[in-house]
């Protein structure tokens, strides 16, 4: 199912034995374009600390009730290692998080979940789980990330960049669309009523991205001014099916993440 993220902000995290704060953002990975974390306030039963959650423990969305279903303890989380989420987080902190709860390491396989396409666990089997095809990235990327810096994003900072066309300034981020099976961030959405009077709302999909500056807040796409203006309006109040999907990337010539 596809979901905002702005949509899980407040959501409560409900651990197997008690509450554990609320979503506050989400950490994702600009290379993947995948949500690696959800940062969750605690409140006074931990000192108010800002944890890190991962996809690899949550079993449920309860839209409902506006609750994360996660397979972890309040003893669990509360004795975690302390990581500063007003800091970078660097490879090696991430390294010692997932130690710590035995989850795979995201960024030691070809695919979107290391050895997976999706985030499991306890782990399947090797080789049980075939990952989509639009999962499994370029070796010789998977070879670079191995060494590299981490490639996190707060989703709080991003919102509000500026997106530039080939040719000019098309809008803003005004949210992120991510598949909730694989975590997957699909599409940014930006509004581009800052340079459109009586613009709308369109969805950029990942691969249609090129870079994102983060010492310019802007992100960089391969369209121009006049695609996006006559791009198939994306309406939020309205759930988003694969018809909608498939006329976007037909505009666009492009095939479906899901071809």
């Amino acid at each position: 199912m596809l979901r905002t993220v702005d949509s899980l902000n407040g959501y409560t995290l409900q651990a197997t034995d008690g509450e554990l704060g609320s979503v506050k953002e989400v950490y994702f990975d600009d290379e993947r374009w995948a949500i690696r974390y959800l940062v969750v306030e605690t409140g006074s039963w931990l000192s108010s600390r800002q944890v890190l959650i991962s996809p690899y423990s949550v079993t449920e969305i309860d839209e409902n009730d506006g609750l994360i279903l996660v397979s972890l303890t309040r003893d669990q989380v509360k004795n975690s290692p302390d990581i500063d989420t007003h800091q970078p987080i660097s490879r090696q902190l991430e390294g010692t998080f997932s130690q710590y709860y035995g989850y795979s390491n995201y960024w030691s396989g070809p695919y979107l979940w290391g050895a997976v396409g999706y985030p499991e666990f306890p782990l399947s089997e090797p080789g049980a789980v075939p990952p989509a095809r639009e999962e499994v990235s370029e070796m010789a990327n998977y070879k670079a990330e191995q060494t590299g810096d981490s490639h996190l994003r707060s989703s709080d900072a991003v919102s509000g960049y500026h997106i530039l066309g080939t040719d000019d300034e098309i809008g803003h981020v005004k949210d992120f669309i991510f598949d909730d099976k694989d975590w997957a961030i699909r599409y940014l959405m930006v509004d581009t009523h800052n340079w459109w009077p009586g613009g709308k709302k369109v969805l950029l999909a990942n691969k249609w991205i090129e870079r994102i500056d983060w010492t310019d807040s802007t992100v960089q796409t391969k369209l121009t001014r006049e695609q996006i203006k006559n791009s198939p309006e994306y309406d939020e109040s309205m759930p988003l099916d694969r018809s909608y999907e498939a006329r976007l990337h037909d505009f666009y010539g492009q095939r479906g993440y899901w071809d």
